[in-house]
């Protein structure tokens, strides 16, 4: 159940979030999930984190490869995504197949992919892994561990990491 805290607010203990990525202070995440819970999860649990990311979901993998191939200046979308959530048992095009294929095209080989999905098969890891995911994590059962999962990942991804800068 989503709690029901002021937008805005940050939960205790929670940690704002800084510039040590570059300096960069937004970032763009892509959410590739074809479930309207999960999304309005993922959605609820990184502000809650005190993050706010531009949050842009597809729920398939066909539209998300249609969303990569849309270009704008140099060939590249108008807006490049810093991170991409990747669910595996999607509709149309599954998670594992638009991995390869963002993988295989030269112009995504550098975006960071998190496997976020309820498989928790050794199989899915492995291929995940082999493909180019950066990590492979597996749906909370719960909204706390929503909350911890994604608090942990946007921690590491947008105040740890360098992310290639928004023009490369």
């Amino acid at each position: 159940m989503l709690t029901n805290m002021p937008v805005g607010s940050e939960p205790m203990g929670a940690i704002p979030q800084t510039t040590s990525s570059g300096g960069r202070q937004s970032f763009f995440l892509l959410v590739a999930d074809d479930d309207p819970e999960d999304c309005l999860f993922i959605q609820e649990a990184i502000r809650e984190n005190g993050f706010s990311p531009e949050l842009h979901f597809v729920h398939d993998g066909e539209e998300l490869l249609e969303y990569l191939s849309r270009s704008g200046r140099d060939g590249q979308p108008t807006q490049r995504p810093d991170l991409l959530l990747l669910d595996l048992n999607m509709p149309k095009l599954d998670g594992r197949e638009a991995l390869r294929r963002i993988k295989t095209d030269l112009r995504w080989r550098s975006l960071p992919v998190v496997v976020l999905t309820t498989s928790g098969e050794e199989n899915d890891v492995q291929t995940c892994y082999q493909l180019g995911a950066a990590s492979f994590v597996c749906k909370p059962a719960s909204y706390r561990g929503w909350l911890e999962t994604l608090g942990d990942l946007c921690r590491y991804w947008f105040e740890r990491v360098r992310l290639l800068s928004p023009e490369k």
